[in-house]
């Protein structure tokens, strides 16, 4: 099975995340290879760090739906802290431990001020 990842940005009326730029490319990902193996399951992730602005995150929601996301934590401009990590079926930033569902993009932690 191979996925096939389209990102693309249009304009809108969208509100766009200030601190992420945008930009548009495609991937392909090889479920027979044994670098996405992970993504075989249901709840299974991975990291793809040469995509987006800070790598993209792959999940697997039920065997037969993929999502994929940046990597890098829209709460802040990139910088050397900012990369999440997959934690189960969770995405967290390291610099402030925000945790974001994999399933959903939400935010799961969210502080006041």
């Amino acid at each position: 099975m191979v996925l096939t990842f389209l990102m693309s940005c249009s304009s809108s009326d969208l509100e766009r995340n200030p601190f992420l730029s945008e930009f548009s490319f495609r991937f392909q990902v090889n479920l027979n290879l044994p670098e996405y193996d992970d993504l075989r399951y249901a709840g299974g992730s991975i990291l793809i760090p040469q995509l987006g602005n800070k790598g993209v995150l792959v999940f697997n929601l039920n065997g037969n739906d993929f999502f994929a996301w940046e990597a890098s934590c829209p709460n802040h401009l990139p910088n050397s802290c900012s990369q999440t990590q997959i934690k189960g079926v969770l995405a967290e930033c390291s610099c402030e431990k925000f945790q974001y569902s994999l399933a959903t993009g939400q935010l799961l932690n969210p502080t006041e001020g």
